[in-house]
């Protein structure tokens, strides 16, 4: 897991800096239409709408953006209507890609997604060819040293988290809950002055597949170019890359 919690930490970092040029935005209102399209526009009774609206927060989105998109997911304003699709592929040194879209046009999207996964040195696959390698789970960091691990513990595992883990190689803690616990676990955790890094629902790897450096470069700017088109929402790899790679993306 310990490879999860590093790249995790880069993609949120990533995050944030990608905000500040509004680069973001455009995805999480789609996230926020169609959490409340499929699950309602009640906070407290729909949890995936609730991780998206504490996202839009996080890179402070302003609060009218954040409520015409729920309208928009209820009926009560008129949008464009976003279907999801999850894609399957390889990635170089053969790791694992899975590919989250929410799009008006899948007849545009997919031959995109194809030509940036042959572009980079990856391959499309057929539908659940590496589904099968991750589990959706609510997954949360907490820095070290905000906290000792035994209260963490307690009080994450009281509010219904499934496992804690401590590598004593990162900074973090990590947090596993089951999706539709993860905000009720981030709560507890808040409410008890304990700052949260990242919370998030992702798709965790049930293994990783090791690469090498260059076949982590290569995948690093295949996960870049995917984010960086306007449909993707998330992307998901089990590849464990080298620590001076990892290194690299971080500055």
């Amino acid at each position: 897991m310990s490879g999860h919690s590093k790249w995790a930490s880069i993609k949120h970092k990533k995050a944030s800096t990608d905000a500040k040029r509004g680069k973001i935005f455009t995805k999480i209102v789609k996230e926020i239409s169609i959490a409340a399209r499929i699950g309602g526009g009640d906070h407290a009774a729909n949890p995936r709408l609730r991780a998206a609206v504490d996202k839009a927060k996080e890179v402070n989105m302003p609060a009218d953006n954040i409520k015409r998109a729920i309208m928009k997911g209820t009926g009560d304003l008129p949008g464009v209507s976003y279907e999801e699709y999850l894609y399957e592929g390889y990635g170089p040194g053969g790791a694992a890609i899975l590919i989250e879209v929410l799009t008006d046009n899948k007849n545009r999207t997919s031959p995109e997604i194809r030509h940036i996964l042959t572009k980079n040195n990856g391959n499309m696959g057929e539908a659940g060819c590496v589904g099968w390698m991750f589990e959706k789970k609510g997954y949360i960091l907490i820095e070290k040293t905000k906290i000792d691990e035994d209260t963490l513990m307690s009080i994450a595992l009281d509010a219904g988290a499934e496992d804690m883990k401590n590598d004593p190689k990162e900074d973090n803690y990590e947090i596993i809950t089951m999706p539709e616990h993860m905000v009720k676990v981030k709560t507890a955790i808040e409410t008890a002055s304990i700052p949260v890094s990242l919370a998030e629902i992702t798709m965790l790897p049930k293994n990783y597949a090791p690469v090498d450096e260059k076949q982590a470069e290569q995948m690093i700017r295949l996960i870049e170019a995917l984010e960086d088109n306007e449909d993707v929402q998330n992307v998901y790899t089990n590849f464990d890359a080298p620590e001076e790679v990892i290194a690299k993306v971080e500055k």
